[in-house]
């Protein structure tokens, strides 16, 4: 199944990083976000300088900074709504007409307003609740910052109700309005019969419920929310109040504070060129080699990554400095893109990875050992790919191609110097226990913001600004799914079923091996269709406990768990990491999804070794 070239313009814009202009009417709650922003790296920094420099911690700063940070993230999603960034899956959306898909989006944004709708008076009265309780260290009232909530989710489903309005097509709106409204009064006639289901309820709702909601093209932090609204609602008696506190609890982790300012470090690095300064650098060493360009390609992908974070931001760097040469030494486009998308699942584990971050927030493993040994693994999987990429190479042309002088190189490594430094600062910072992952991001930002400005060229304010905003977009989209898939995973855990998936997981034969191979088959799989960090959330409470009855270390599970939802994101037909790579390259789907598959085959080598040997992954713990 081919995705089209009118697909590949509709990428989910959180994917591409791609700034969309929003409504007029929002900029007041962009420019919230922006000072919200500069206020939580500001006072992360008063607390990083107190504690370090002056050795007198600051015991308010990470709670000014959690206040800061729920309304951040709930402001953010509504930005993001506004500017159509919120991740969704659109493959088979753009399988129907026109019209279709039309009817289908319109029916998708009403399903959003009701689930917003819906929680809208159970946010009121949790921030009120939240109002008898005080706060430890700023001895305010918590409803300060519980009152995020209502006034996020009240922005969100206004801008909801704004696009609908645009639509303009009254009919459709209608005819809509009453597929939603027989669907819920069918739903509501039928709760008697899902009383005798039992358990099957699951299935119903929170498999092939969301799985419908994915398909029709509705934004997955809604598709989360709308099945675990759907199942409390029509199979329990639990109140909806309940969903608000678990995304509260699943946005609220102070690990998370880092997950913002690593996505405004990416946009640094992109407007500063300290990447491509990177990519300069491994290409005058490695460039004159048989196979170099790819070394280089794969080289610049481990190191931009260990900067960024992010992967699209990493495709984005390093893409278009290399394949204008690497199509003059005779590479296929379609190699490239395939080399480019592996290259950037490879690099997953390299830190500050947001996954890895995300990983260690919700199933309470080490970020400081996640960030070790994830360098050790992205060693493995690069080696098995540059292992291919130097088979694949055998007939490259090397005609006119020339050893760059020492001089050239010196100059390379000297401009590269400062930018080639910030990744190992990172790693080492962290993995040694010098500072949390959330000081490091901060410290990592001010460098990168002086560096930037004293010996690449600087930024404008006005770019900053735009930076900052753009961040917050990603950002809530980013944090919304990781709440609403918090509301799902706790209803999936209290009726049971993790319980009873434990049991029936370590009664297999085979032990912790097949374990493993359950593992991959299940991460691959949610790799392809929910991408990383939703598929972490809602799986990591479940899977996580089974591993450690059955005694596999908790960060070498980690370890697979990353590297078999990679190589879903990358697998074509769904995974959205193989359509993004396509997009940067400017190459056809159809063209590269042969080409993706042998590389493919090597990272499942890769992810094979990491499993069968956990010293793979703990060495250097």
């Amino acid at each position: 199944m081919a995705m089209s070239s009118e697909v590949m313009d509709d990428l989910p814009a959180m994917e591409l990083q791609q700034s969309v202009p929003g409504s007029r009417w929002m900029r007041p709650v962009e420019i919230i976000c922006a000072a919200l922003l500069t206020f939580i790296i500001a006072i992360l920094l008063v607390g990083v300088t107190a504690r370090y420099v002056f050795s007198s911690p600051l015991i308010w700063v990470d709670e000014s900074a959690s206040f800061a940070f729920l309304w951040f993230a709930m402001l953010g999603a509504a930005i993001a709504i506004d500017r159509h960034e919120h991740l969704r899956l659109t493959v088979f959306l753009h399988l129907l007409d026109e019209r279709k898909q039309a009817f289908v989006a319109t029916v998708g944004l009403l399903l959003t307003a009701v689930f917003l709708g819906s929680l809208l008076y159970p946010a009121f009265d949790y921030a009120i609740e939240e109002s008898y309780v005080t706060s430890a260290s700023l001895l305010i009232p918590m409803s300060y910052r519980a009152s995020a909530l209502p006034v996020g989710l009240t922005l969100m489903l206004a801008t909801v109700i704004l696009h609908g309005v645009r639509i303009g097509n009254a009919r459709m709106l209608i005819g809509a309005a009453v597929l939603v409204g027989a669907a819920g009064g069918a739903l509501f006639a039928l709760e008697p019969v899902f009383a005798y289901f039992g358990n099957w309820n699951i299935v119903i709702f929170l498999v092939f419920g969301v799985g419908l909601l994915l398909a029709m093209g509705v934004p997955i932090a809604f598709c989360f929310g709308l099945g675990a609204l759907s199942f409390l609602t029509f199979t329990t008696s639990m109140p909806t109040f309940v969903i608000i506190g678990r995304m509260d609890e699943g946005m609220s982790s102070i690990i998370l504070l880092s997950v913002p300012i690593f996505v405004l470090l990416g946009c640094v690095l992109d407007a500063t060129g300290m990447g491509k300064a990177i990519v300069e650098v491994l290409a005058s060493l490695l460039g004159h080699v048989k196979a170099g360009m790819s070394y280089v390609l794969l080289g610049s992908m481990f190191l931009v990554s260990g900067i960024s974070g992010s992967k699209v931001s990493d495709m984005a760097t390093v893409a278009p400095a290399l394949f204008p040469e690497m199509k003059r030494r005779g590479h296929k486009p379609p190699e490239m893109i395939a080399l480019l998308a592996t290259g950037a699942a490879m690099a997953e584990t390299v830190p500050p990875s947001i996954v890895l971050i995300v990983l260690g927030s919700t199933a309470g493993v080490s970020i400081a050992g996640l960030f070790t040994s994830g360098f050790a693994i992205a060693m493995v999987l690069l080696l098995v790919l540059a292992v291919l990429a130097r088979w694949k190479s055998r007939h490259e042309s090397m005609e006119g191609v020339r050893r760059a002088s020492v001089k050239a190189i010196w100059k390379a490594v000297v401009i590269a110097a400062p930018a080639l430094l910030l990744p190992f600062l990172i790693r080492s910072a962290v993995g040694g226990g010098v500072a949390t992952a959330t000081e490091v991001s901060t410290i990592a930002v001010l460098y990168a913001l002086i560096i930037g400005a004293t010996l690449y060229g600087g930024i404008s304010l006005k770019k900053l600004y735009s930076m900052l905003v753009e961040t917050a977009a990603l950002s809530g989209a980013i944090l919304i799914i990781l709440g609403c898939a918090s509301a799902m995973a706790w209803a999936l855990t209290q009726t049971g079923f993790a319980f009873k998936l434990a049991q029936a997981v370590t009664d297999l034969p085979g032990g912790w091996l097949t374990f493993m191979g359950v593992t991959v088959l299940i991460f691959m799989v949610l790799g392809c269709v929910l991408e990383g960090l939703p598929a972490i959330v809602l799986m990591a409470p479940i899977m996580f406990p089974i591993a450690k009855t059955l005694g596999i270390n908790d960060v070498h599970y980690s370890m697979v768990v990353v590297t078999a939802m990679n190589v879903g994101l990358i697998a074509p037909p769904i995974g959205i990491g193989f359509y993004i790579a396509c997009k940067i390259g400017g190459v056809a789907p159809d063209e590269a999804m042969k080409a993706i598959w042998p590389y493919i085959g090597a990272l499942l080598i890769g992810l094979f070794l990491i499993a069968v040997f956990p010293m793979l992954s703990t060495a250097f713990l």
